[in-house]
């Protein structure tokens, strides 16, 4: 318990320092909130109105520390492009009369979980194969395949698999208007999933190889332990334990880092808004979003050394 406190009070400084980041880049980029698109004729008046309206003719400092001090409470600001709702309905309140499952952020975990399912049943035993069958031809196959997914980036897989799978085959639909339909999520899930499943089969194979070389698996085998147990019960759970340190950050990255994806496939998820908010200078959607990006990425390092110590005994917490 006091390590797990330890590590929730380092969460602090960390969102305060990303915040910190966040805002300074945000304000020192050209342009504002109020000429982009559509509004860049607005007159003197109205832009002055308006900064008034939403606090930023304030200094900087107050500004920001304003928002903090609200996001503390849970109020994450209110959205400039949709003047109507605050950030926090917008990324976490699902459409009226809908499961809380299809908010912004339902959408995207939903679409994150999807991909990281994919990646572990895909580049975990693909992986394995790899190590259990050194210089053969599934074990070239495995690292061509793993090499190839982690060179390709997402967004030209995206547009790859659009114009094969879309636009020849005709399997799946290209701009899904109905997201309740399983066909439109296979794309951006096995797309979003791709890098992370190679990486996944080079980590596995990489570490369960050299598990299998060690001396307690020898004894094992002079023990008379069968070949399958060897595996199972003592090389694959050791060389379990640098895929648990990769999947926990990875599974947060996947919910939060699927700007391309969502922006590509025109999926209505945080990554999608957050890609618009970028592009109308929607000051607090940006560091709404971005705020709770960093959080979930703190939560899911604690996880995984919590983790890792349950897989490992000789792992102490306090150190």
């Amino acid at each position: 318990m006091r390590y797990l406190l330890r590590r929730l009070l380092w969460t602090i400084p960390v969102l305060l320092t990303i915040s910190l980041i966040t805002f300074g880049l945000m304000h020192a980029a050209p342009g504002g909130p109020w000429d982009r698109g559509g509004l860049r004729r607005l007159p003197p008046s109205v832009v002055e109105n308006l900064n008034r309206q939403f606090n930023l003719d304030r200094p900087l400092w107050e500004q920001y520390t304003r928002y903090m001090l609200n996001a503390l409470r849970g109020d994450l600001g209110p959205s400039y492009q949709f003047r109507d709702r605050g950030v926090s309905e917008i990324l976490f309140a699902p459409p009226t009369g809908r499961p809380a499952w299809e908010s912004r952020f339902g959408r995207t975990a939903t679409l994150g979980l999807l991909a990281l399912v994919i990646a572990v049943v895909v580049g975990l035993p693909l992986g394995i194969v790899a190590a259990l069958k050194p210089h053969t031809w599934l074990d070239t196959l495995s690292l061509a395949v793993a090499t190839w997914g982690t060179a390709v980036p997402n967004f030209v897989l995206a547009v790859f698999f659009i114009i094969v799978f879309g636009l020849w085959l005709h399997v799946f639909p290209v701009a899904a208007s109905d997201w309740n339909d399983p066909r439109a999520w296979v794309l951006p899930a096995v797309v979003l999933s791709f890098g992370t499943m190679a990486y996944l089969a080079r980590l596995v194979r990489a570490s369960l190889r050299d598990a299998l070389l060690q001396d307690y698996i020898r004894t094992a085998r002079a023990k008379g332990v069968a070949e399958r147990g060897v595996i199972l019960r003592h090389a694959l759970r050791n060389s379990l334990l640098p895929v648990v340190t990769y999947l926990g950050p990875t599974l947060a990255m996947l919910i939060t880092g699927s700007f391309f994806v969502e922006y590509i496939f025109s999926f209505p998820g945080l990554g999608r808004l957050f890609v618009q908010a970028v592009s109308q200078r929607d000051y607090s959607m940006i560091m709404g979003t971005t705020l709770f990006y960093g959080l979930l990425i703190s939560l899911a390092n604690l996880g995984v050394d919590l983790a890792y110590g349950w897989l490992d005994p000789r792992i102490h917490q306090d150190e």
